[in-house]
């Protein structure tokens, strides 16, 4: 790897190994974006590709049904000498959408996987927030501690899903304000809609409390995404 400094070494060597365990071929750089492909091998699987991230290589080689030929040729890259790397964190992030998808299929969208992914970070966002109040003002605290965490996990989630889920899409301005109001709506009802849920499996005896809470959490889930995607996200005239 020539010059690369130390981080971006290892985030290289990291992107590599994970990609390895995924693919059915012993490449030693599928992170490589200069490389030749016969027509043929793209036309065959080109409704297989995630299209997610810019990793082309890996995606071929991971969605094609049968093992692929391939030779690759060794060079050492030299220091940079203009420009910067694109391999930063959201590239990895990226990257790593990627492989989940096509580990779990073509039927899940990568924008949900990540969306659920940030959402399950915001939890530990929420207990951050409401264990210090509880501690400084008490249980009696509880329903405004409760309340203050939901916001900040809530804001926290949309900044993170509008700087990497929909960074292509990414809100700015005047509209990342109406877009966190409309975010933090959006999740206000699907919170009622996960406790409604949870509590009405639960009272009724149709599941114990871990399924109750797990079909809660996913209508909520589902809910938040769709919404926030049709009024949060709009497509391009978001950006």
């Amino acid at each position: 790897v020539g010059d690369w400094n130390v981080r971006r070494q290892s985030m290289s060597r990291l992107a590599t190994r994970i990609g390895q365990v995924l693919i059915r071929a012993d490449l030693q750089d599928p992170m490589s974006g200069f490389f030749m492909v016969r027509a043929p091998v793209i036309q065959e699987n080109v409704r297989r590709l995630s299209g997610v991230g810019f990793k082309i290589l890996l995606d071929i080689f991971s969605a094609s049904p049968r093992p692929l030929r391939f030779r690759e040729l060794p060079f050492t890259f030299r220091q940079r000498q203009a420009g910067t790397s694109k391999l930063d964190n959201a590239v990895l992030w990226a990257y790593l959408l990627m492989l989940i998808q096509k580990l779990v299929g073509p039927m899940i969208p990568v924008r949900f996987i990540a969306f659920s992914l940030i959402g399950g970070l915001g939890v530990f966002v929420h207990l951050a927030v409401l264990w210090p109040i509880l501690k400084l003002a008490g249980d009696e605290a509880f329903l405004a501690g409760q309340a203050t965490a939901a916001v900040v996990a809530m804001t926290s989630n949309f900044f993170l899903n509008n700087i990497i889920t929909y960074r292509d899409m990414r809100l700015r301005g005047k509209a990342l304000l109406w877009g966190w109001l409309s975010f933090v709506a959006a999740c206000s009802v699907g919170a009622l809609a996960n406790v409604g849920i949870a509590n009405y499996l639960f009272q009724g005896g149709h599941s114990g409390w871990f399924l109750s809470a797990l079909a809660g959490i996913l209508v909520g889930a589902v809910w938040n995404y769709a919404v926030t995607a049709v009024y949060t996200w709009r497509g391009p005239k978001a950006a």
